[in-house]
């Protein structure tokens, strides 16, 4: 696949991204409750990771090129991260301790992006010389993240089924999937498990958008069906 087409992924990807942002924010501006923001500011780092991959793909200065990689790597973890533990806090039941919990973790999390930010920047990044090793580790970590929520969200099923909730492990699966091709393709340089990688990646925010149309759209979805 040639740059342009990774390019034209990458956009892809962050507009699909950005798209769900958009349906998830929307509870949050009905209930304003800080709990709500968890779910569309994951969405949205995931959309900035797949932007600074499209941008390090378009220049040619291979300083450039480097930090663009840093960062959609620290931004794609610090999404992946924060996804995880928005879940796993939406499981407590003290309405206080939640939203105080919920804000601690949203400014820790942001400290600890804005620490990796710094260290990109810092030449030279002694600490971080071996991106592809860093790479493969983060793509571990990112996979059990996302692992971690497709279990969840299928947990969650079990203890309530509904024919649409169903799809939201899918999902999750389907982005872990997609992070362990990537990780293959790391290891042995399998061209096919990075093809794979950016369609699965693409096939999971577009099973994410179809639960959203079906969210917020019911009854068109029923007429038509």
């Amino acid at each position: 696949m040639s740059n342009i087409g990774l390019i034209i992924v990458e956009g892809f990807s962050a507009a699909l991204a950005l798209i769900l942002v958009r349906f998830m924010i929307k509870p949050y501006r009905m209930m304003c409750d800080v709990r709500y923001l968890g779910l569309p500011l994951g969405f949205a780092f995931l959309a900035v990771s797949y932007v600074f991959m499209g941008a390090s793909l378009h220049f040619s200065d291979p300083v450039i090129v480097e930090k663009l990689q840093w960062l959609q790597l620290f931004t794609g973890a610090y999404a992946f991260i924060f996804l995880a533990l928005t879940y796993y806090f939406s499981d407590k039941t003290h309405k206080r301790r939640t939203h105080l919990l919920v804000q601690a973790l949203v400014s820790l999390s942001f400290l600890v992006l804005f620490i990796a930010l710094a260290v990109v920047f810092m030449p030279p990044p002694s600490a971080l010389q071996n991106y592809k090793r860093v790479d493969e580790y983060f793509r571990i970590f990112n996979m059990t993240c996302a692992l971690y929520i497709t279990f969840y969200t299928l947990r969650r099923h079990v203890r309530r089924p509904a024919p649409e909730t169903i799809l939201a492990p899918l999902g999750y699966a389907l982005l872990a999937f997609s992070q362990y091709s990537f990780l293959i393709w790391s290891l042995d340089a399998s061209y096919s498990a990075f093809i794979g990688a950016h369609i699965i990646r693409v096939a999971s925010l577009l099973t994410f958008l179809f639960i959203s149309f079906k969210a917020y759209f019911p009854r068109n979805w029923q007429r038509k069906n």
